[in-house]
Formats: structure tokens, sequence, C-alpha cells
């Protein structure tokens, strides 16, 4: 079931929550609504839901599902699926009682029979691995398995949509990795059309086909998670997608100066600003004519993937993160003291005149 937003706008009072907003979502599509803190995507989920209604004037917006118009359907007739942050179980009721019970309320002309309900709900308690808890109740579950009788009574409807806000906020980091990847295997095996809000970056990147990037009640940016990341549309973008490192400096004859530090940059003279993610970042032992960034390690952090450095300098205005990998690591023989040079792979530059990112490539 596809979706489609045409101007929805939302005011609590005097204060806009939501610019008019248009968005489509394909059907089969999972789709991350990622922003920080009142940036309107909790609003915008509701919308959809039903559970607030959009702005009627100066201009009506709508919303269909599918050929289907809800603006005005009520959420119970809406046909969705909606997964709170904190699970929203009835303590009184048994896992089997929880996951049945949106099919024990359908009209008796509706309501599937007994024997079908049963079928559907142990059904549904196998793919999530909790039919040997059916008789349990949520209180003597984890949080995780919370989450997951939420989402198995969600789907039991069979709804046209699955909404879910914030659906691991309150779990642990092991926990919250393990049901993304268990909620990315059940959306395909489904092919539900779903809509999360989150604040996650990771998250949003790493579980959504297409993530809408929202601030101050307006979308940044609507695009696939590896886009998104390597081609942001502005600076907010940017930084809200990752750690930043921070390089400002005076450019004369092609040359950025910063205190003892200088980079050979390819941008007119006066004063610039260059942001970097710190896997761009070499570090090595000795400048080049081009790179001239003495830096000093303060911190490491050696476990995961990668290595992640702090560095320290004098022309920087505050510390610098590099990731680096363990073999880089072992042949540098790095330690807390260290004096280095930092040599940018890459840098972005976002000039207040455009919403359009400047992007230029260095080879270290």
């Amino acid at each position: 079931m596809s979706i489609r937003l045409d101007n929805i706008a939302k005011h609590f009072g005097a204060t806009q929550a939501l610019e008019p907003i248009n968005l489509d979502i394909q059907e089969g599509e999972l789709v991350g609504l990622l922003g920080p803190s009142g940036s309107g995507k909790t609003t915008l989920l509701r919308i959809i839901a039903g559970l607030e209604t959009a702005d009627h004037s100066p201009t009506p917006g709508r919303i269909l599902f599918g050929e289907r118009d809800v603006t005005h359907v009520h959420v119970r007739d809406r046909r969705i699926g909606f997964v709170f942050q904190h699970y929203a179980l009835f303590r009184h009721m048994s896992v089997y009682d929880n996951v049945a019970f949106g099919l024990t309320v359908m009209p008796r002309a509706k309501r599937p029979s007994a024997q079908d309900i049963r079928a559907r709900v142990y059904r549904l308690l196998e793919m999530v691995k909790l039919e040997a808890f059916a008789n349990r109740y949520p209180a003597q579950l984890s949080g995780g398995q919370q989450q997951r009788v939420s989402l198995a009574r969600a789907l039991a409807v069979e709804p046209d949509v699955l909404l879910l806000d914030e659906p691991f906020g309150a779990l642990d980091a092991k926990v919250r990795q393990e049901l993304r990847r268990w909620l990315r295997h059940l959306h395909e095996e489904f092919n539900f059309t779903s809509v999360f809000v989150t604040h996650d970056q990771e998250e949003a990147l790493e579980l959504s086909d297409r993530v809408v990037v929202m601030s101050n009640g307006r979308i940044e940016q609507i695009d696939t998670p590896e886009t998104l990341y390597r081609a942001p549309q502005n600076r907010f973008v940017f930084e809200f997608l990752g750690d930043v490192n921070y390089l400002e400096g005076k450019v004369h004859n092609g040359t950025l100066t910063c205190g003892d530090a200088h980079l050979a940059v390819d941008l007119p003279d006066g004063d610039a600003e260059l942001l970097l993610r710190p896997h761009e970042i070499r570090l090595a032992e000795q400048p080049t004519p081009e790179s001239h960034l003495p830096v000093t390690i303060t911190a490491i952090s050696p476990v995961g993937a990668e290595v992640r450095v702090e560095l320290e300098a004098d022309w920087l205005a505050e510390p610098w993160l590099a990731t680096v990998r363990h073999a880089d690591f072992n042949r540098l023989a790095l330690r807390r003291g260290q004096r280095l040079y930092a040599h940018p792979r890459h840098w972005r530059r976002f000039p207040e005149a455009t919403e359009n990112a400047e992007v230029q490539t260095h080879l270290a």
C-alpha cells in the first residue's frame, strides 16, 4: 500500500510543528523519519496514523493510502498497525491474548473464527520466536521480547501500513541491533509498507530503503542511505549523519592557513571552513608539501572494527576524531601523546549562499 502526503502542515497554537510537506512512499518501502527532537517526525507519523489531524487552512492537505483518501478517516478504520516505543502491552493479558486482541475486538461480521485467530496468532509468535512464551505475561519478558510481542500484535490485524514510533528506543544497544535485523527480515517477508521514527542515525541508515531527514518541521532531504551519507544536500544533513571535524582558516593563493597548519585547497581567497568525516583523515609520521597539519593524540579507543583516535592541536578550535584501521594502528604504534600529521582524503564545504555542497577530493 503506497502512502501519499499532499500539503500536510500542523500548528499547535502559534507554533508551527510542520511546514507544508509533500511525501510519496512506495508500496513495500521501509522509510525512516530521522531528525532531532522537535523536528516534527513524530507529529508527521501521528498524522499518517490518524492520531493527529493536519491543519485544514489555509490550504487543506490530503493523505492517501493507495487510491483511498484517508484524510478524514478515523484511526480505527485506516487499517494501520502502530508500534510504540514503550510497547503499550496489556499487563493483565498473556502474550497470546495481547497478540490476539486486535482480532477479537473486530466487528462480528469481520472477525475471524476462533480457530483462524489461534492459527494466525501462533504463526506470528513462531515468526517472532516467542511461541514458547504464549502463556506468559509481559512482566515475565525482557524488553526485547516485549517489543516483539508489540510488533506481532500490530501485524495480527494484517494492516495496510505499519507505523513505528522509536520502536527500539527503550532497549540496550545489543538488543536494538538484533531487533533491527529481525524487523528488516520480517519486512521483506511480509512486504508491507512501513514508516518508522528514529533519532538514531545508524538505525535509520541500516534499516531504511529511503530516509527522510527532518529539522524544524520541514524535510531537508529524502534519499537512500548511501546517497544521504555520500551526497548530503546541505550542512544540516551532513552534520546530523555522523561525527564531523572542522577546519577553519584563511585561503590565500590556493593555501588555507590556520596557525602553523596549512593545506592546499582549490578555493578563492578569503575565510573558509572545511568539514571532514573521521574516516576521511589519514594519519602519518611526516607532512607533505600539500598538507602540514600537526596533531597530538590525546585518547585512543581500539574497541570495534576501527580504532577511534582523538587529536588536538594549537590550531584546532576543538579536538578532531579520526578512525584508522587496526593494521595502521599497529604500523604507526599509536599512543597517547604521540605527535603525527593529519592528511585529509576528502573534505566538504557548505557556503552560506547556497544549499548545495561544494565537494572536493584530495588523495593523500
